[in-house]
């Protein structure tokens, strides 16, 4: 007889693909229970989750339809705070998210991201070369550290202008906005030391605009009525890109390498022409999610689940909250066989939700594959003796149920 009692998540993430495997072991979408008894319905199929994910009736916006954030009952304390709290596209709903994305839109466009590549080249090889002379006579290093972490922020702190000497601070903020275990004491200072050194950028680039994000976002203007994002919209909307957009690459580019070294014939493929980055990339964005869950979303109405091809008897009532469980989903066998768990660069059905579905779909999905294509083939032409250093099964995952990637991934060079 099945458990009645919600599945409780780990909120340091300890297992991430185990949690994930008992997941789907309860059906498409699961009651779970997130920190501070915090109840959600998991949804791991990919096609329902797909569903969920365009039907309007489905919100990202507490203020209106999450009852338990309306009474009050969520604390700034609470180590999710932040994913349900900011003012942005991220949290908004119907045509207030229309007027903010296309705000965004306009700032961060195609074009810019185009012209962002002779930029990650040079930053690439400058990191490579650090690397190669942290690696000298056979020492270990840690390519997360070295390699993964640092081109993702040297490349968004260029995109929206941020004073190198912020480096350091940006990166302790974002990593706290991921540690969902968290204290109370740890989620509030978090908080405060974002807003302020965001707001302390957006001082700056008032007083002196330039030719990055940052300007561009105090520029924007929705062609329809003329309205500006507000101060609030305006640092939200910086706290989503810079920690979303920073967090979620060295996730891509760690699970990649580790993935590739693990799996040396799907490397020898990729190599010998088999497969192509791009293979290699998405396969990795499918079986290794940067974001493992995505707090959260928030039923408009009561919702059927048959009525969207899931199981018959269950309803997400009226304000329930509703977790996207994509790793969950990116290893699901109804979707992709016995062998979804594999790694398999030349797997014929590579689409995932990695980046999310609908119209919250990424804006920072075409940088993040920019970066990976670049940075892989570079990577991996510089060492082709690289191999890990430790037995993957010794490497730790970082401290969140939100954040899928390694605290460390050590290698030889050769």
């Amino acid at each position: 007889m099945e458990d009645p009692r919600p599945l409780v998540i780990d909120p340091a993430g300890r297992d991430i693909h185990g949690e994930a495997a008992r997941i789907r072991e309860r059906g498409p979408v699961t009651l779970v229970e997130l920190p501070d008894g915090v109840e959600a319905w998991a949804v791991s199929a990919p096609e329902l989750l797909k569903r969920l994910l365009t039907d309007p009736r489905v919100s990202k916006d507490p203020r209106q339809h999450w009852p338990r954030w309306i009474n009050g009952g969520i604390s700034p304390e609470w180590p999710l705070f932040t994913w349900v709290a900011v003012q942005n596209m991220f949290t908004a709903y119907g045509g207030e998210h229309r007027r903010l994305r296309t705000l965004v839109s306009t700032a961060f466009t195609a074009r810019r991201t185009a012209t962002l590549e002779p930029r990650v080249e040079e930053i690439t090889k400058g990191l490579l070369d650090r690397v190669q002379e942290a690696g000298r006579r056979g020492q270990v290093v840690d390519l997360r550290e070295q390699f993964c972490y640092p081109l993702p922020i040297r490349v968004i702190s260029e995109l929206f202008g941020l004073p190198e000497e912020q480096g350091a601070e940006l990166r302790a903020v974002v990593d706290g906005i991921f540690h969902t275990s968290a204290t109370p004491e740890e989620v509030t200072d978090i908080y405060a030391r974002f807003y302020a050194a965001l707001g302390e950028l957006v001082a700056l680039k008032r007083r002196s605009p330039g030719d990055d994000l940052t300007s561009a976002l105090i520029a924007a203007r929705d062609d329809e009525d003329g309205t500006r994002l507000s101060e609030q919209e305006l640092l939200d909307t910086l706290v989503l890109m810079v920690s979303a957009g920073h967090e979620t690459t060295v996730n891509l580019l760690d699970n990649a390498i580790h993935l590739l070294l693990a799996h040396p014939d799907q490397l020898a493929h990729v190599r010998g022409g088999i497969a192509s980055w791009d293979d290699a990339i998405e396969e990795a964005l499918r079986v290794e999610a940067p974001v493992a869950s995505l707090p959260l979303r928030y039923a408009v109405e009561d919702l059927t689940m048959s009525d969207f091809g899931g199981p018959d008897g269950v309803v997400i009532r009226r304000g329930d909250a509703i977790l996207a469980a994509y790793a969950a989903a990116g290893r699901h066998p109804d979707k992709y066989g016995d062998d979804a768990a594999d790694f398999d660069v030349s797997r014929a059905d590579k689409e995932h939700l990695a980046f999310g579905h609908g119209v919250h779909f990424c804006l920072g999905a075409p940088l993040g594959r920019l970066e990976a294509r670049i940075a892989l083939p570079a990577l991996f032409d510089r060492f082709p003796g690289l191999r890990l250093a430790v037995k993957s099964t010794e490497l730790e995952p970082v401290d969140s149920f939100i954040s899928n990637g390694h605290r460390t991934l050590p290698v030889h060079l050769s």
